[in-house]
């Protein structure tokens, strides 16, 4: 059976690996399937021949009940919750065709149904494996280390995943894969990270830098400070949020099982018409019966309800592979309709590792502290902070050597800044628009296309902090690309300053600016929009996002350096760290739309052909039961196409990417042709 744990304790609980066949036969589908189709072939044969029913009825018996016994329990609990299940109809039709002699074509009917519903627990399976197979990357146990420090006589013990607590040291020897998410605190190594964040090549690690769970230490002994519970790694996550998403159902399929009630009701009822007024006007029962059920059969919506979920799901599937979580089947459904996109610029278009550039200190702020003064006391306040122009401050107090002093009471306000009282005076760190009183420094500042921070004491503005970031790499192409998959320009939205804005926006090619945003204003905006009539997708990372990506039509999260209540917000969220695969997932998702309109026409061309035969000749009942059932698996297979990895390729070309843009060239777009995951 399928391993219903959740990621997280799977991940935790080390178990061996089953092989292909045994995944196979774990599946009671497919046992199922196989003892009804072994009666069958063994009982086909004898009857044939001619040889005593004594020999092949059992047999066949055993083929109804093998094949049968599952969707009919399924459909009799449905029909006493007042819903007409369209498995039921099928055994429905293959007992009345045995109760009329028809052994062998009732037979054919368990075995082909019992067969499809086979495929179909394949499908799933298949679904599944191909993001559970990210829990086999964590190794089952980890080297801790007793000592806090990097001696080499330090204690080492071996314990599994489950012991690991954030704060433990564990030792990762070369060509060892690292246990938990964490940062390295001694020695060097390259690292290949290809399976959390698609980069081709390995990345030296050195100490201060963040490493991943399940990702692989080529040379040098790392010493690795736990910092997140395996349960909150990011392979657990993966696997958590995808198997979550498995199990919604998207507005379409919803609809259609909302309309399959109805018609399988007026299917019994068309059928009941079928078998009734033939016979009051004389005609031959068993053939009349025949062709009734061979109607019943051909009518059933089984293909319309299997048209939808496999391609949304695959879709899923597949972009978890390549880094992407989307959280359900109704965000997959709903990326392929966007029709606008909005940008955030910080830890967005950006690298989200801006760095201090320069500190100014307030010409009439009367204080008298200096330039480390201000940056000491901006550190202090900010350090709490999870926010990534936090993050630069606090690095810029350490690379010059300054001390930073706890703070306390400390508060934020998101769009605004940060206080927080350090050594007993209240420090405020934060935007222009929050504290005003330097203007000169600020003009100065943003005049050099640099962000703006005003560091105030005991509401005394004493100096601002000039930050600058880099425009990440691919953001043109990215930007470029949903351009051209929704028809509109993207616009960037942002709570920075509108110079520094607008220098990067004509970078990545983004001509629609709104700066000086704070969270509340980046919301109206999307509502605006969103009242327009447009289906707006908001991609960003940090807290003052959250609010819009909630608001918007979809919300996409860039997770690597995103806040948790960005991720938790956003519709889905980017592991590795890279804006272009963005624009891939919309271009996936309006793959899988496609596959269900194609599947919704497959389905209906072939249940129309097979009733329009059966009104208005005869229709075989075992060629019935082959073309109802030959499309239905027909539109599973063609839904499972997206698991493909060409399908990942196909939705990079439909991007139109490799062909210039804005500030970058065709390098990352051939990356995101490559697998990452599985």
């Amino acid at each position: 059976m399928l391993d219903d744990r959740p990621a997280a304790a799977r991940l935790l609980g080390a178990s061996p690996v089953p092989s292909r066949r045994t995944k196979l036969l774990a599946l009671p589908e497919v046992r199922w399937a196989a003892l009804s189709a072994v009666a069958f072939l063994l009982a086909f044969p004898l009857d044939l021949a001619g040889v005593s029913a004594w020999v092949w009825g059992p047999l066949y018996a055993l083929c109804y009940v093998a094949g049968g016994w599952e969707p009919g329990w399924a459909g009799l609990v449905a029909l006493r919750g007042w819903s007409l299940d369209v498995d039921l109809l099928m055994v429905v039709a293959a007992i009345g065709a045995a109760a009329i002699g028809q052994f062998l074509d009732g037979g054919l009917l368990i075995v082909i149904f019992a067969v499809s519903g086979a495929l179909e627990a394949l499908a799933t399976r298949r679904t599944a494996d191909s993001v559970r197979g990210l829990l086999d990357l964590a190794p089952a146990t980890a080297v801790r280390l007793g000592g806090a420090g990097a001696a080499a006589g330090e204690d080492e013990e071996v314990v599994g995943l489950a012991e690991l607590r954030v704060g433990d040291l564990v030792l990762v020897r070369p060509g060892e894969r690292l246990p938990a998410d964490g940062t390295v605190v001694d020695g060097a190594g390259e690292v290949d990270q290809a399976t959390i964040t698609g980069e081709p090549l390995p990345v030296n690690k050195e100490p201060g830098d963040e490493v991943f769970a399940g990702t692989l230490n080529g040379t040098g002994a790392l010493r690795v400070r736990v910092d997140k519970d395996a349960s909150e790694s990011v392979i657990a996550r993966i696997v958590g949020m995808v198997e979550e998403a498995s199990e919604t159902k998207a507005p379409t399929q919803l609809f259609i099982e909302k309309v399959e009630q109805r018609y399988s009701v007026g299917v019994v009822v068309a059928t009941l018409a079928l078998f009734a007024v033939p016979l009051a006007w004389g005609a031959d029962f068993t053939s009349t019966l025949l062709r009734a059920m061979t109607f019943m059969i051909v009518a059933s919506p089984c293909a319309v309800v299997l048209a939808t979920m496999p391609p949304l799901l695959s879709a899923i599937a597949n972009a978890g592979r390549h880094g992407v979580l989307v959280k359900s089947a109704v965000v997959m459904e709903r990326l392929g309709g966007v029709t606008r996109v909005a940008l955030d610029k910080t830890g967005t278009l950006t690298e989200g590792a801006p760095r201090v550039a320069e500190v100014r200190v307030a010409s009439g702020g009367g204080v008298g502290l200096g330039e480390a003064e201000v940056l000491a006391l901006a550190a202090a306040a900010e350090h709490p902070s999870e926010h990534p122009l936090a993050r630069a401050v606090v690095a810029a107090a350490r690379e010059r050597g300054l001390g930073i002093e706890l703070a306390e009471d400390f508060s934020s306000e998101p769009g605004r800044g940060v206080r927080a009282v350090v050594g007993g005076r209240d420090v405020r760190v934060g935007s222009p628009l929050a504290l005003v009183g330097v203007a000169a420094e600020v003009a100065e500042v943003e005049g050099a296309g640099r962000t703006a921070v005003v560091v105030s004491v005991d509401g005394v503005p004493v100096g601002v902090l000039g930050i600058e970031d880099r425009v990440r790499v691919g953001a043109g192409e990215a930007v470029a690309a949903l351009g051209r998959l929704t028809g509109s320009a993207p616009v960037l939205l942002t709570g920075d300053n509108e110079r520094a804005a607008v220098e990067l926006a004509g970078a990545v090619g983004i001509t629609d600016v709104r700066a000086g945003l704070l969270p509340q204003d980046k919301v109206a905006a999307v509502r605006e929009w969103e009242a327009a009539g447009e289906k707006v997708l908001v991609v960003g990372d940090g807290v003052n996002d959250a609010p819009a990506l909630a608001a918007a039509h979809s919300g996409i999260a860039m997770g690597r350096a995103g806040s948790d209540l960005a991720l938790e917000t956003a519709d889905a969220v980017v592991v590795r760290d890279e804006l272009a695969t963005v624009p891939v997932v919309v271009a996936l998702s309006r793959r899988a739309r496609r596959l269900v309109v194609q599947n919704l026409v497959i389905a209906g061309v072939c249940i129309g052909a097979l009733v329009i035969w059966d009104l208005a000749g005869h229709l075989p009942l075992p060629l019935g039961v082959a073309g109802h059932e030959g499309s239905t698996v027909l539109v599973g297979l063609n839904g499972l196409r997206l698991l493909r990895e060409s399908a990942w390729r196909g939705a990079v070309r439909d991007t139109g990417a490799g062909g210039g843009g804005s500030g970058v060239g065709a390098a990352p777009w051939r990356l995101l042709g490559r697998r990452t995951f599985g």
